[in-house]
């Protein structure tokens, strides 16, 4: 048995769409779909766009600038071609 957990929202038709990846092909399966409102206090804790928390850059933003990063020489790489992915 496999738990997934998604958020998802319906339309104004009042119809929830799920497309849900699963690893399993050519089976029969079992789905239980329990709905559960998100409250409004919920909501503004979900994870916004590609998963970052609500106002993630806006908090971080310019957080380094009196410590700034500092790339050495072992981080500079003359030939690139060897590190490119195949």
């Amino acid at each position: 048995m496999q738990r997934i957990t998604l958020n998802s929202r319906v339309g104004q038709d009042g119809i929830l769409h799920l497309d849900i990846p699963v690893d399993v092909t050519n089976a029969d399966l079992t789905i239980t779909v329990i709905l559960q409102p998100i409250t409004d206090s919920e909501q503004e804790n979900q994870p916004k766009g590609k998963g970052w928390p609500a106002n993630f850059f806006e908090e971080t933003s310019g957080s380094l600038k009196d410590t700034p990063l500092i790339i050495d020489s072992e981080g500079i790489f003359d030939d690139l071609e060897e590190f490119k992915l195949r």
